[in-house]
């Protein structure tokens, strides 16, 4: 079986079209051939009724044992023509054969085979295949004994035509067979061209060339699902390849920096004798970094877990204005040394993962306390809409050029100076807020004009699948 599967579907197609084609035509051959032999069967039989028939009525022609005499002459007149036929009349009890034509034609015991029935024997007084008839018939006198009337088509020539046919016949089908096949090679290999123009095409798309699409134009409509769903892969792995190249170069330019801090700071370090203080302030400045480099690794697996649906938030009731006041709290301290204007309305409760909706509203709020003045303002509201629940975060503060809005959740994406993430950024707060949303069913948004920016939050009210 498992050799079978690895067999070419040009073959495996050919050789089912051929087998059906072969089981039709031996079908159809047989069907033939049996009509044809019924159709013999039938002509012998009506020619076996038929003399015996005309027998009969001869026989009841015979008004006397003299007229009897004279019968002979007349029925050797009446089957002039049918060479194949023989004809006996006899007296069962006696055994007197009063007419005989071609007896040897016969069976050999006409007295033991049944009447009135169509047989075919080949048990003749020659040794060749007939079909046989008998019958009793009475002359037309007082005392006339019954007799039996037995007739004999010979098939001989019925024999030889129907050989020379099934062989004619079984010729034909076995040459209608083998002609069905090439012709069925031949239009499965034209009817799976489309799919060796797939092969080719997709051959030809590489790492370095996944922008490659396979042509849709010309494809048969079961194939033409087939390419679409194709290309919509091929797109699905041309962004993710993508996506992990510029990933991959943000990690290795994010992580570059501190290391080479550490290494020039350490190499600074050992170049001469410090003491202890100045060691403790060395070590001091590297656990920092250290910290920030932990902090970053633990960022970048939270997204690659998320990416790939492996955070499974815990759905439970979340009171966003609980949520909110208690980052709002944590952020106290800068605010008031900042003179920030902080203000919380709306209540609304969404099922969700607390941990992490905590940890999505304190990257915005975190965000915001950054990149406010010194005397500007922070405005949280919460509203709802239908189904969904909004909430947004408004800071005052120079507004984010259009051209980098869209890029804003980008891992290690960085805007100009003014919007530049401080030392303690890792440049992955809006990216996992983001993944955070997106997890709970929900979507994040931005928008800045007139030195205003607002990030809004909208999260379903029921649990997302």
């Amino acid at each position: 079986m498992s050799t079978f599967n690895r067999t070419s579907l040009t073959l495996r197609l050919t050789l089912l079209f051929t087998l059906i084609s072969t089981l039709v035509l031996l079908t159809l051959g047989g069907t033939i051939n049996s009509l044809v032999e019924q159709h013999f069967v039938k002509l012998d039989s009506e020619l076996l009724n038929g003399k015996l028939s005309l027998v009969r009525a001869a026989l009841a022609e015979c008004k006397s044992a003299k007229e009897l005499q004279k019968l002979p002459p007349r029925l050797n007149d009446a089957l002039i023509g049918h060479h194949g036929l023989s004809v006996e009349i006899l007296e069962p009890l006696s055994g007197i054969v009063i007419f005989a034509h071609r007896p040897e034609g016969l069976p050999a015991n006409i007295a033991a085979l049944p009447l009135n029935k169509v047989m075919k024997k080949e048990t003749t007084r020659n040794g060749e295949p007939i079909r046989y008839l008998g019958g009793q018939a009475n002359a037309a006198y007082a005392n006339s004994p019954t007799l039996i009337v037995a007739l004999a088509s010979n098939l001989n020539e019925h024999e030889a035509f129907m050989h020379s046919f099934r062989i004619t016949l079984w010729v034909i089908v076995l040459s209608a067979a083998l002609v069905s096949g090439l012709l069925g090679w031949a239009a499965v290999r034209r009817g799976l061209a489309p799919l060796n123009e797939i092969r080719k095409n997709t051959a030809a798309i590489t790492a370095n060339k996944l922008s490659q699409r396979l042509l849709t134009a010309h494809m048969p409509a079961e194939l033409a699902q087939v390419t679409l769903t194709l290309n919509e892969m091929f797109a699905r792995l041309e962004d993710s390849f993508q996506r992990l190249s510029h990933f991959s170069s943000d990690i290795a330019h994010e992580l570059r920096t501190p290391v080479n801090n550490l290494l020039t700071q350490t190499q600074v370090t050992l170049s001469k004798n410090r003491s202890i203080e100045e060691y403790r302030d060395v070590l001091a400045s590297n656990a920092e970094e250290f910290e920030r480099l932990s902090r970053t690794i633990r960022d970048m697996l939270f997204l690659a877990k998320a990416d790939h649906g492996l955070v499974i938030p815990n759905p439970l009731p979340v009171h966003l204005h609980e949520e909110v006041q208690g980052v709002l709290d944590f952020y106290e301290p800068l605010t008031d040394d900042k003179k920030i204007t902080v203000t919380l309305t709306g209540e609304s409760t969404v099922r969700g993962d607390s941990a992490m909706l905590g940890r999505a509203i304190s990257n915005l709020i975190s965000n915001a306390v950054r990149h406010t003045p010194e005397g500007g303002y922070i405005n949280v509201s919460i509203t709802s809409e239908r189904n969904r629940v909004c909430l947004s975060v408004i800071n005052s503060g120079q507004t984010i050029a259009q051209e980098h809005l869209k890029k804003l959740f980008d891992r290690f994406y960085r805007t100009d100076a003014s919007r530049q993430r401080d030392s303690e950024g890792s440049g992955l707060g809006l990216p996992i807020t983001r993944s955070i949303v997106k997890m709970h069913g929900g979507d994040v948004s931005v928008r800045s004009e007139n030195e205003n920016t607002q990030f809004d939050i909208w999260l379903p009210t029921h649990t997302p699948d």
